[in-house]
């Protein structure tokens, strides 16, 4: 008898210990919003502004004065909050940061290239094509992740795709699987709102500052929310590329004040999203980069020969996403597992015709 109730009571035990623990795990979100911020270092989301950047005349062309003013401080957390205030007032109070190496969290690229089109191609195929090794590579012959979701009943036609940048055409292969991916110069068409036919036309009145083929992600930014706000996607994905952009052209100022306005259109996106009761407490964020870039004097730069390039970092928060805040421990994630993190976060299993790389346990 006693070993009989001992044995209930064991059970009920076990039962009570998994439910609490299956209670302790997020359930999927129901939908996602992912932001890329193209070669957006490390550094600056962990430490702020870099002094050694900031105070050489070299990198700064515009009001340095003013750039120093907005952006610097002694204290490193204090710069960064100030750099990325959402970032460190929301996102960290509310769910993970991945990445921050003067604590020993590593994130990196897999692919040996570091640059654009390997990078998104790695992240979102959740695999590393040795083939895939230019910016002008043509239609990616990889499955990635955004189209296998929209290839599942209750997503289709519910993912879409605004890019800054006309290669995401190619590299989210829009040709194969008809999905939406809105690039430079291309108009939203359609029955549109009021607000989608302004935003069609603003794109057009801005300068193409770095050449055809990409626009201001301010353009972008405002293409794709008004699209959110008519359509409701399941999933949706911006791409964000003046940080790149500015970078390369040697214009720290200018590289902050992308940052710092890509945080605001987190912090915009995030709180249309709680407003909405299509999306409130249901919808997962995710940002992260392509790549990296150096360091000193060699910070406008990226690819195989900057070794520090293919250091990046990861951020979730929201539906299916454990508060951790700041991860302090040492640990190592790698760019090919956020195309399975993708579909994890939507309650999916991504497979393909390619290995597919296991995705980060956000919910724990």
């Amino acid at each position: 008898m006693k070993q009989t109730l001992h044995s209930l009571f064991a059970l009920a035990l076990s039962v009570c210990i998994a439910s609490f623990a299956k209670a302790q795990q997020p359930a999927p979100a129901g939908n996602l919003v992912i932001f890329l911020m193209d070669g957006y270092r490390w550094q600056e989301l962990y430490r702020g502004a870099d002094s050694a950047i900031l105070f050489n005349n070299r990198w700064n062309h515009t009001d340095s004065a003013w750039t120093v003013k907005k952006y610097w401080a002694a204290d490193a957390g204090t710069r960064r909050h100030m750099l990325m205030p959402f970032v460190w007032e929301t996102i960290a109070a509310k769910g993970q940061l991945h990445g921050n190496r003067d604590l020993g969290n590593l994130v990196n690229v897999k692919n040996k290239y570091q640059f654009s089109y390997p990078g998104r191609s790695e992240a979102f195929c959740g695999y590393y094509d040795s083939a895939v090794n230019s910016n002008e590579y043509p239609d990616n012959p990889n499955t990635n992740v955004l189209e296998f979701v929209d290839q599942q009943p209750p997503f289709h036609g519910k993912v879409a795709v605004f890019s800054s940048w006309d290669a995401d055409a190619r590299i989210f292969n829009r040709h194969r699987n008809g999905m939406l991916v809105n690039i430079y110069g291309e108009d939203v068409t359609g029955t549109l709102t009021p607000l989608q036919k302004e935003a069609n036309t603003w794109q057009h009145l801005l300068p193409d500052i770095f050449g055809k083929g990409e626009r201001l992600d301010a353009a972008t930014y405002a293409m794709a929310k008004a699209y959110l706000l008519a359509n409701h996607p399941r999933v949706l994905y911006i791409d964000l590329g003046d940080p790149d952009d500015f970078a390369h052209a040697g214009e720290y100022g200018d590289y902050l004040d992308a940052a710092h306005d890509a945080d605001a259109m987190f912090r915009d996106i995030w709180t249309t999203i709680q407003q909405d009761p299509f999306y409130k407490d249901k919808t997962a964020l995710l940002v992260f980069p392509d790549h990296g870039r150096g360091e000193g004097d060699r910070w406008t730069d990226h690819g195989e020969d900057v070794g520090p390039s293919g250091q990046t970092y990861l951020l979730a928060m929201g539906a299916g996403v454990a508060t951790t805040g700041e991860i302090k421990s040492a640990g190592q994630i790698y760019q090919r597992q956020y195309a399975q993190t993708i579909a994890m976060l939507l309650g999916l299993h991504f497979t393909a015709e390619h290995p597919v790389a296991e995705g980060v346990q956000l919910g724990r």
